[in-house]
């Protein structure tokens, strides 16, 4: 289920690169395992969930700030169209109208950007915790002494097997230990769309 904004959005999930170290004999010395954890938890049933309630969440406040710009667009027509007929008055008038509407949508979206990386943020850090107990045993019981998170920069990997991606196995996992009732498990998280920001009217 997408997740879609009229406020840019950071919308990858970011996790801190973790490294989990454990001691074992040496025929396992150098078994190293990856997992992309921003795609780990986004592809969870839980965390497909969590996407379709956040866009159920602030839909209402997408709207209301789709019908803001709407009236500040409508404004900046009026003073288009009437610069030959509108009074001096009037127009200056629009002019503050517009430009007081601009100052709201501007802040409405700040604050809406705000409460929603923060309710993402929540939501990650739920299903990472979760996550975390998942791939701990998981490690232990396959006898990995390092699994590294390749979905962050800082954990710069130039290659490595297919076999070495235990992303999949964890997401298999998790859902298993950690089941959801009515989940949408065949929607692909995705990125909210980024504003589309109105032009301030002009005096």
């Amino acid at each position: 289920m997408k997740i879609r904004m009229v406020v840019p959005v950071v919308v990858a999930l970011a996790m801190t690169p973790a490294l989990w170290a454990q001691e074992g004999g040496a025929a396992a010395a150098n078994k190293v395992g990856i997992i992309n954890l921003q795609a780990a938890i986004a592809s969870t049933a839980e965390g497909k969930q969590a996407n379709s309630e956040l866009q159920s969440q602030f839909a209402p406040r997408q709207a209301e700030l789709q019908q803001l710009q709407k009236q500040i667009q409508d404004v900046q027509g009026r003073l288009q169209t009437g610069q030959t007929t509108l009074s001096e008055t009037e127009m200056e008038r629009l002019t503050d109208e517009g430009q007081r509407d601009q100052r709201t949508l501007q802040r409405k979206q700040q604050d809406a950007q705000a409460d929603f990386t923060d309710a993402q943020q929540d939501a990650i850090n739920r299903i990472g915790r979760k996550m975390m107990t998942v791939l701990d045993k998981y490690a232990k019981d396959h006898g990995y002494t390092l699994v590294l998170d390749v979905s962050s920069q800082q954990t710069p990997v130039v290659y490595a097997a297919t076999q070495a991606d235990i992303t999949q196995e964890i997401v298999h996992l998790y859902d298993a230990a950690y089941p959801v009732s009515g989940s949408s498990s065949s929607a692909t998280p995705s990125a909210p769309a980024p504003a589309h920001r109105a032009t301030p009217a002009r005096k």
